[in-house]
């Protein structure tokens, strides 16, 4: 069961179109796995429908009607289960459309980091992100570290436990300049994740700074 959902504000400009495609392409394949992330969704483009055929409100009246709503919803007063909308759903490790981007870099190619950790870059045309596929072998820690911007995990399978908690298959977590930690993956499988960053890491190791450069991390 998933724990570690996207927030509304994401899923907000997600379905305004308004995200950079790095970010969408980790929204996208989080809401194939999550239903409660596309039912949010689907409310949502139902407010946002709503608010454009209310053509005569001004902006400061449709923000503060979001910002009514939203405090309503997280009071309990709305339902936040609404009809999902069909996405497909992945029985395959990379749901689409991730599956779609591993295929147009043509397959999964693995580039070594060290004791047996590995990633891959995937291409896009969003040059205000880096998209990657992460493999951390079973057990292990990848090195301590901060951020620089933002950044964006996604679990595709396995899991990990950092200071925060443990994510498994499904689960989001966002980080930023504010967390330390150290993710470690869970014994017994290998964990694979999506990861999404608009700056590089912040290395607390002065050697694993050093070697940033050559590992594209």
């Amino acid at each position: 069961m998933i724990e570690h959902h996207l927030d509304d504000d994401m899923l907000l400009h997600y379905s305004a179109g308004t995200l950079a495609e790095g970010w969408s392409v980790a929204v996208a394949t989080h809401l194939a796995l999550c239903p409660s992330c596309r039912a949010n969704l689907a409310m949502l483009e139902n407010v946002g429908g709503y608010f454009l055929e209310s053509q005569d409100a001004g902006k400061d009246d449709v923000t503060a009607s979001w910002q009514s709503l939203r405090a309503r919803i997280e009071a309990g007063e709305i339902e936040k289960v609404v009809p999902i909308k069909k996405h497909t759903t992945a029985n395959n490790i990379y749901p689409e459309p991730l599956r779609s981007y591993i295929e147009q870099a043509g397959g999964l190619k693995w580039r070594r980091l060290g004791r047996g950790a590995a990633q891959m870059i995937i291409p896009t045309d969003d040059n205000t992100t880096t998209v990657r596929l992460l493999k951390i072998p079973a057990g292990q820690p990848v090195p301590e570290h901060s951020h620089e911007g933002s950044e964006l995990t996604l679990v595709l399978d396995g899991s990990f436990s950092d200071e925060v908690s443990t994510f498994a298959r499904g689960d989001v977590e966002m980080a930023d300049g504010d967390l330390m930690h150290q993710p470690r993956a869970s014994a017994g499988k290998d964990c694979i994740c999506l990861a999404v960053t608009d700056a590089p890491l912040r290395f607390k190791s002065r050697f694993v700074r050093w070697l940033q450069p050559l590992l594209g991390i």
